[in-house]
């Protein structure tokens, strides 16, 4: 059912959907220092087409839930593919393997912990020194960017694979040309390189050093203490849940996880994840571009500016401009679920969504 909300009812329809779910405690946008009429103007916005096919906006500010809307028949309780939003989850998912000493540390070899994988081509012993934060933070010596159609290790290569684990494993060292600046001469010395294959082998290092399959693993460690249910994975085609890609949670689901790296790893009064480790999480480690700015474990550090104030940012982003935004100064988590899988610009459009209209409501609002 397609919920519609407008201003004069916001705040009830909120409240109403918030109370048959006990993630969260609802309040009304102003109680918490926001505009409805922002918000009122979000939902008209986004309504008229301006932001293209958006499937849901969710807003916590406090640790309450401020705005909810849904612009698709699936409402609530639909699980949306949001895609790489995934790659965050498999970091946080490492971060709690590491908590429970499964693995040492960040600066573990990957190879011990896929050994099962192999035998892999193009053996070489620097694929040996590859660790846990190369791949955490898209930077191995793996030949692997998804932003070239020309990387032997695309991400849609790695999908006409059977073993995917195999596959990025197999895949050359990279060079790096006169005009690719080297690793050492990068800031923080890594050279970034957006990489799917990388996020999957990390899913099967957790689930080897968990010593049991990865959707059992993180219902354990991350979703049961959220009450995040049913959780729907995207699996490879010999078992392997995708630790990159393609996981299918709600959007409060999705909310809880933002709000989980604000409150340093708490939820509920339970430390959930360590907060060292979402602060490594949410800390730079890698430069994307001068666009882009820097990036941490498997988590984008965008900055947005509202009424000509700059916000630093967390973000678990997706292809089709999913997005889950953290904004510490704020004290705010903004959810945006979309089907703009293949409009140009997407990520462009749900920034847009979030700058000019979630985070400056907050912003007008006090």
């Amino acid at each position: 059912m397609r919920h519609l909300f407008i201003a004069i009812a916001a705040a009830l329809a909120v409240s109403t959907a918030a109370a048959a779910d006990p993630q969260w405690t609802s309040a009304s946008p102003s109680s918490q220092g926001a505009s409805a009429e922002g918000l009122s103007a979000l939902d008209a916005a986004v309504r008229a087409g301006t932001y293209q096919k958006i499937t849901s906006v969710l807003i916590a500010r406090r640790g309450r839930l401020i705005h909810e809307t849904y612009f698709d028949d699936g409402g609530a309780d639909r699980r949306r593919n949001t895609r790489s939003v995934t790659k965050t989850v498999t970091a946080m998912l490492v971060g709690a393997a590491i908590a429970q000493g499964d693995i040492a540390n960040a600066d573990a070899p990957v190879m011990p912990f896929i050994g099962a994988y192999g035998p892999f081509d193009r053996p070489d012993p620097r694929k040996g020194a590859i660790t846990i934060e190369d791949l955490l933070t898209m930077s191995s010596l793996l030949e692997c960017d998804d932003e070239n159609q020309f990387s032997s290790g695309h991400e849609e290569r790695m999908y006409l694979i059977e073993d995917w684990v195999n596959f990025a494993f197999g895949l050359p060292i990279r060079g790096f040309p006169a005009w690719i600046a080297k690793p050492a001469d990068q800031p923080y010395g890594r050279a970034f390189s957006y990489c799917t294959a990388g996020a999957t082998t990390l899913g099967a290092v957790v689930q080897s050093a968990a010593r049991q399959p990865l959707p059992d693993f993180a219902r354990r460690a991350l979703f049961d203490p959220l009450g995040i249910e049913r959780p729907e994975w995207q699996m490879s085609p010999t078992g392997l849940a995708q630790g990159g890609g393609g996981l299918g949670l709600r959007s409060r689901d999705l909310l809880a996880l933002g709000q989980l790296l604000l409150n340093g790893g708490r939820w509920e009064g339970r430390q959930v994840l360590p907060q060292a480790w979402v602060g490594a999480m949410t800390s730079p480690h890698a430069r994307v571009d001068a666009q882009r700015g820097d990036y941490g474990y498997l988590t984008w550090l965008p900055t947005y500016t509202v009424a000509g104030k700059p916000h630093a940012a967390w973000a678990m982003s997706g292809s089709g401009g999913n997005k889950v935004v953290v904004v510490p100064d704020l004290d705010a988590v903004v959810v945006v679920t979309t089907e703009n899988f293949r409009v140009r610009n997407s990520h462009s459009l749900t920034d847009g969504l979030i700058a000019d209209h979630a985070l400056k409501a907050l912003v007008a609002g006090g």
